[in-house]
């Protein structure tokens, strides 16, 4: 469940950041998409638990771990966008 939340929120992030902010215009709204949920993946299930302790029931919804999940994601959407403004790729 908890995956599916954060792919959520960063494939969400990835949209707003194409449509709103024009990231990754070049690229499509597709690859903003993807960057983001894989943002979202990546914060919630390796940086978030760096930083936050375990709750008392594995599994249970952690809004902190959401939080990380979505500030990753949106960094990677940035560094994704820079990356393509600066290189082409």
């Amino acid at each position: 469940m908890n995956i599916a939340v954060w792919m959520l929120a960063g494939s969400i992030l990835g949209w707003v950041g194409y449509s709103l902010l024009g990231f990754n215009e070049g690229r499509g709204v597709k690859v903003s998409v993807i960057i983001g949920a894989l943002g979202g993946l990546f914060g919630g299930k390796v940086i978030a638990p760096i930083f936050v302790t375990a709750g008392a029931v594995p599994g249970d919804f952690s809004m902190s771990a959401l939080f990380f999940a979505a500030a990753v994601a949106a960094i990677s959407l940035a560094v994704g966008n820079l990356v393509y403004d600066r290189w082409g790729v």
